[in-house]
């Protein structure tokens, strides 16, 4: 089930949010922990039932280590923690990576071993983080005392589960328990609702329209065949602006389902082709795995404790390994390693420029550094979009214009949204339809280079639990005009932007990040 299901907005969604508010009425904080607790675990099972005979008995197990490691003595623990995390790590690696391991053995040894194809549970790479994080908390005595029955409820909860945020036990267990005033209801209910009809509009209306056009150009690098200089930048910009707006509008929309039931999720996104170096870059895109990353493996590698060389070789495996965890295969690897050498370059320079003062540095600042930092991105969503690195290198080729510039007429792109096609022809203007996807790509750019986010229109109403920071980034003065406050105007916006998705939802595509 996902969120732009008719589904989940006309059945699933209404049927749990009023039984809860009726609860919240007239019944104590336990049934309705149960009420949400009973709807996340058919959310969970939706598609596959039997999903739950590993999650529950994988949470079971894990809450019954995090009671002892909470309990225990400085040398048990360590080793009890441990074989903890080892557990979980040997859970995720057989679904998600058994399967690349066998396939990538026979090729090696020449064998023959064959293992059935293994369905990956919804969320599992999320969920293993989650359980991971208590651990550790609790060996720290870092955690929120609960019972099994609460922190399955945190383990499971629905809105978190397809593609994060990745969410720690003390941040959203005391949400639970807590009791909302009917003015604190009603604010919940009109800031989730705008939050979550933004996000569907980003999904909807912007990344699956502009989807065929990057399926198109990875289509045609995978036969094989030579892809143009035009077809490879609209093919390479798509994808990237395809797979800002579907995290942006899944996190806007998990942060807005959230919200309707009282609960401020960690915010996992924050404009970050607004990125100035690839370090704000990452302080900006999935902000829970950032933080996850830096937390639980930088600072245990040794961070940067041990001189530069230390601090560099950390990073590069830390995103190795965060490319790895996205997905089994080499272009994940190959991603993870380059977005690593990014970071060792950006802290390079960023130490040498403060003791030399570099001539013309400058230029990589501000505007200069948002180009750099985008262009150097670009290239690496190129790797994780292609199925094999071969498929990486000849849209790369075609990016330098080495096949050619244009291909007039090209039939990758001619059919493509022909209500945007159909644009120029009613202005009386007859233009190539790579050039009418460029310029939709080049107001995209815009859109997400000057416009503030969501999450900065509704700062004065706390949108979610702030990641990097002290606090959201104040709205530009030139902005202010885009402040959410309750009025007429913002709910018939909500209202006829939800419509117009509605008009617009012929197929229910899964988010980009639920496969990672």
């Amino acid at each position: 089930m996902f969120f732009n299901s008719v589904t989940f907005l006309f059945s699933f969604l209404p049927i749990v949010l009023i039984g809860f508010l009726l609860l919240e009425r007239a019944a104590p904080i336990f049934w309705r922990q149960l009420w949400l607790l009973a709807a996340s675990l058919v959310f969970y099972a939706w598609t596959n039932a039997s999903v739950l005979l590993i999650f529950l008995p994988l949470t079971a197990v894990n809450y019954l280590l995090g009671r002892r490691l909470s309990r225990g003595g400085e040398s048990s623990g360590k080793w009890l923690l441990v074989g903890s995390v080892s557990l979980n790590i040997a859970v995720l690696a057989y679904f998600k990576y058994a399967n690349f391991f066998v396939t990538n053995l026979n090729a090696v040894l020449q064998t023959n071993i064959f293992i059935e194809k293994i369905l990956l549970p919804l969320g599992i790479s999320f969920i293993t983080f989650m359980q991971i994080a208590w651990l550790v908390a609790a060996r720290k005595r870092e955690v929120v005392p609960c019972n099994y029955f609460e922190f399955l409820l945190y383990s499971a909860f629905f809105p978190q589960i397809v593609s994060g945020p990745i969410v720690y036990q003390r941040e959203s267990l005391p949400q639970f328990r807590k009791t909302r005033t009917s003015d604190e209801r009603s604010a919940d209910i009109c800031v989730g609702a705008t939050l979550f009809t933004m996000g569907l509009a980003k999904k909807v209306l912007v990344a699956d329209t502009i989807a065929p056009w990057a399926n198109q150009a990875f289509w045609a690098v995978s036969v094989g065949n030579p892809i143009s200089m035009s077809a490879a930048w609209i093919g390479a910009l798509a994808y990237a602006f395809q797979l800002y707006f579907d995290f942006s509008g899944y996190s806007d929309m998990a942060l807005g389902v959230a919200r309707l039931f009282g609960i401020r999720l960690p915010l996992n996104f924050n404009s970050p082709y607004k990125a100035e170096s690839i370090t704000d870059f990452w302080r900006r895109w999935h902000m829970t795995l950032s933080r996850f990353l830096r937390d639980y493996v930088y600072i245990s590698l040794g961070g940067n404790r041990c001189g530069p060389f230390r601090r560099s070789f950390n990073l590069f495996l830390t995103m190795v390994l965060g490319g790895f965890w996205h997905g089994a295969g080499w272009t994940f690897l190959l991603w993870g390693a380059l977005h690593g050498s990014y970071l060792m370059v950006n802290h390079y320079w960023t130490s040498l420029n403060e003791r030399t003062r570099i001539p013309g540095a400058a230029l990589f600042s501000g505007w200069g550094g948002r180009l750099v930092t985008f262009l150097a991105v670009l290239v690496s969503w190129i790797f994780f979009r292609a199925a094999n690195p071969g498929e990486a290198f000849r849209l790369l080729v075609g990016l330098t214009g080495a096949n050619g510039v244009l291909i007039p007429g090209d039939p990758l792109f001619f059919k493509s949204s022909p209500m945007i096609m159909a644009v120029p022809a009613l202005l009386g203007l007859t233009l190539e339809p790579q050039f009418v996807l460029l310029a939709c790509l080049a107001g995209l750019a815009l859109f997400v280079s000057l416009l503030p986010n969501s999450q900065q229109m509704l700062a004065a109403m706390e949108p979610g639990i702030v990641t990097y920071g002290k606090k959201i980034e104040d709205l530009p003065k030139f902005f202010q005009p885009l402040a959410w406050h309750p009025s007429l105007v913002w709910l018939t916006l909500s209202i006829l932007t939800f419509i117009w998705c509605m008009l617009n939802l012929s197929n229910v595509s899964s988010f980009l990040y639920r496969d990672f």
